[in-house]
C-alpha cells in the first residue's frame, strides 16, 4: 500500500518541478499509481520524469483521430475505445484479432494507435470511483497470421514504463485452441501481477460478469 508520508514526498519533489514546468504535473490519482506500481519514491519519481520525457519526444498530445496512422487502424477497424464501460465503470479498449496481421504492419504506426487508444481511454476515467481500464482480446476468426508478439510486447512496456496501474483487467474472448501455445509465450513475458488480471472469457454467461455483451460492436 502506498503510505502517506510517500505520496507527501514524491508530490512535493512534482510540485519543485511542476512549478518550473506545468507540462510536469500529474495529479494525486497519477501519483498513487506509480507510487503502487514503483514500491519506492525514488523509482517513482525517476518513472514520472521519463514518461514525461517520453510523452514529449513521442509526440502523444498530437494523436489524434485525425492523424494519419491513427485514422489509418480507425477505418481498418484494429480497435476501439467503447462508448459504454464494463461492469466496474471501466472505459473499455475492444481489440478484434481477426483485423490484425503480423506480415502488413508497421510496427511504428501500430504502436502510435496503441498509444492513442490508451490515452483516450484514459481520459474517460472517472478517477475518483475506477482509473483503471479494461482491455478486451476478442479472438474470434483467430489465426496465426494475427498473431503479432512484438505488438504485444509494445503494449506491455506502454502498460508497465507509462501507464502504470491503468491496466484493470485484460479480457480474451473467443479464443480458439491454437491460442494456448500463444498464451504459453505471453504469459512468461508478464509479471504476476499482471498475469492475474487476464482472464479466459469462455461463454457469454461469464462474459455477463464483466460487461453487458450488447456492447460489443457488430461492426468490426
Amino acid at each position: 500500500m502506498t503510505s502517506e508520508e510517500d505520496l507527501v514526498d514524491l508530490r512535493s519533489r512534482m510540485k519543485l518541478i511542476a512549478d518550473a514546468d506545468p507540462s510536469q504535473y500529474h495529479n494525486e490519482f497519477s501519483l498513487k499509481r506509480y507510487l503502487r506500481a514503483f514500491k519506492d519514491v525514488d523509482k517513482a519519481f525517476q518513472a514520472i520524469l521519463k514518461t514525461n520525457k517520453w510523452r514529449q519526444e513521442y509526440g502523444v498530445a498530437n494523436l489524434t483521430k485525425d492523424s494519419e496512422e491513427v485514422k489509418k487502424h480507425l477505418l481498418g477497424n484494429k480497435g476501439r475505445v467503447l462508448r459504454h464501460r464494463d461492469m466496474n465503470g471501466r472505459p473499455v479498449i475492444y481489440i478484434p484479432a481477426k483485423n490484425h496481421n503480423a506480415s502488413e504492419r508497421s510496427i511504428d504506426e501500430l504502436t502510435k494507435f496503441i498509444v492513442y487508444c490508451l490515452e483516450e481511454a484514459c481520459k474517460k476515467c472517472f478517477e475518483e470511483v475506477i482509473d483503471n481500464l479494461c482491455i478486451i482480446f476478442d479472438l474470434a476468426n483467430f489465426s496465426m497470421n494475427c498473431m503479432d508478439y512484438q505488438v504485444i510486447k509494445n503494449l506491455i512496456w506502454l502498460l508497465s514504463r507509462h501507464y502504470p496501474e491503468r491496466l484493470g483487467i485484460c479480457l480474451i474472448i473467443n479464443s480458439p485452441t491454437i491460442f494456448s501455445g500463444c498464451w504459453t509465450v505471453i504469459k512468461a513475458w508478464l509479471d504476476e501481477n499482471t498475469s492475474s488480471k487476464v482472464t479466459f472469457v469462455n461463454s457469454e454467461m461469464e462474459l455477463c460478469a464483466h460487461l453487458i455483451p450488447d456492447i460489443l460492436p457488430i461492426d468490426m
